[in-house]
């Protein structure tokens, strides 16, 4: 048994922070990556925006933090879009809705699982990154919510909105082109590294691995699969981090049974395989295994 790893939560926070702080220069600019000739992802900050343009207006999944909003709307209208006629949250947290309340006073129609609108309007603390965020103006909250799914019939194509519960919080949805077979997996998908999961706010490994599970049987070999974090992503890239998960889970899941704590776990280092694949992000395995312990 090994003693308390040292002050797990201050190296987790200062990567976090050094991870959703880093600014752009005052004068660079946002480049939209083209996903199809309509839907493009932006990257810069936080997690990865969806774009969605047409006549029927700008489509917009996620708004990283409110120090980007502006050049969000400048990089929308780069490619031909306007400013976001209607925006979804995938999840609570402040790196993928930090940009609501622009936005709302901007006249966004906001949308959201209904678990996203409480957080976000009761406010929330991430014990990992000793985070505390207050609740959000009105003007920010999203004002049409869902249980469990929602679709939107725009630009040609029909938009679904899924909701998967008790995966990377209890409030997340993927958001799937039906037309364009394009996918905004959210924070379901951090593309070549462990994830984040948010335990003491409904997350779960297993549930991850469950909302994975909906997203690939969505998806075909063309299938374009936008990451919450990490570059954009096909069926092959989400089966080879869904593999990671399940692996992950068995394990933690045995010596769970066993009895072993969380510091027994990280001692047998039952993700030292794993770890040159996966381990390059927000936190290496031993620090995972602590985060997630007690959700498995």
């Amino acid at each position: 048994m090994i003693g308390k790893i040292i002050s797990i939560s201050c190296i987790v926070a200062a990567g976090f922070m050094a991870f959703a702080t880093t600014g752009l220069a005052e004068d660079e600019k946002i480049i939209p990556m083209p996903i199809t000739e309509q839907i493009y992802m932006i990257g810069g900050e936080g997690g990865n925006i969806g774009l969605f343009i047409g006549g029927d207006g700008t489509f917009l999944i996620d708004d990283q933090f409110a120090p980007m909003t502006e050049k969000i709307v400048e990089a929308i209208k780069s490619v031909g879009g306007n400013y976001p006629r209607f925006l979804i949250n995938t999840h609570y947290h402040g790196d993928h809705t930090g940009g609501n309340e622009k936005l709302g006073a901007g006249g966004t129609v906001i949308f959201s699982h209904d678990n996203v609108r409480e957080r976000l309007s009761t406010g929330s603390y991430i014990k990992e990154f000793s985070m505390q965020r207050p609740g959000i103006s009105p003007v920010g909250l999203p004002v049409v919510t869902f249980s469990e799914d929602i679709s939107f019939h725009l630009n040609g194509d029909t938009i679904r909105a899924i909701h998967v519960p008790n995966a990377h919080t209890d409030g997340d949805s993927f958001i799937y082109f039906k037309t364009a077979n394009v996918i905004h997996a959210g924070d379901f998908f951090f593309n070549g590294i462990y994830p984040f999961i948010d335990v003491t706010h409904g997350g779960s490994l297993k549930g991850m691995i469950k909302a994975v599970d909906l997203v690939l049987s969505l998806a075909d070999e063309n299938t374009k699969i936008i990451a919450g974090h990490g570059p954009v992503g096909d069926i092959k890239q989400l089966a080879s981090y869904r593999r990671m998960l399940f692996t992950v889970y068995e394990r933690l899941r045995k010596l769970k049974a066993s009895g072993k704590s969380a510091q027994e776990a990280v001692a047998a280092k039952p993700l030292a395989d794993l770890e040159a694949a996966w381990g390059d992000g927000l936190f290496k395995g031993d620090q995972w295994i602590e985060m997630i312990y007690s959700g498995v």
